[in-house]
């Protein structure tokens, strides 16, 4: 091969195959990007249906009905602020994990799903008269936000 030819195949290397290698570069971080945050919605989606079922296991706790139980016995209570107190930090993980200020389209579709349990949970009177001792000593951030959710579901809807 000539000087000539070594020169030609250099400058398509550098005009084609840099480029290239870049494009597939960047190409395959971006995906295994996507692949991780699914894996942590995933994740964070196995520990709310660990949560469900520790509430399932708690049906004297009124915690699937709207309003909760008429009436708590002491022991009851402790048990619905503990089983609150994973709920608000299942929430907190993955507002942490999830929450950006502009996400993408799919990042918003991940994130929109926990504000809609953030909000269900939110609706309820005694999940929101216990936010107070829950949110205390979580992240500032996390705790605007929750609080906001709690003061737009307490409002009733006209209907």
């Amino acid at each position: 091969m000539s000087l000539a030819t070594w020169e030609l195949l250099s400058y398509i290397v550098t005009v084609i195959g840099l480029p290239l290698a870049i494009f597939v570069f960047l190409f395959e971080q971006r995906k295994e990007r996507e692949n991780e945050e699914e894996a942590v919605y995933q994740l964070l989606s196995d520990n709310y249906q660990d949560f469900l079922k520790v509430a399932l296991d708690n049906p004297d706790l009124g915690l699937f009905s709207p309003s909760g139980a008429a009436s708590l016995t002491p022991e009851q209570q402790e048990r619905r602020f503990i089983i609150f107190s994973m709920l608000i930090s299942l929430f907190e993980r993955a507002y942490l994990l999830l929450y950006e200020e502009n996400m993408s389209p799919k990042q918003a579709r991940r994130w929109n799903s926990w504000e809609d349990y953030m909000v269900q949970w939110a609706s309820r009177p005694d999940f929101r008269a216990s936010l107070p001792q829950l949110l205390h000593g979580e992240d500032p951030d996390f705790v605007r936000y929750v609080e906001r959710l709690a003061a737009s579901a307490s409002v009733p809807v006209a209907g």
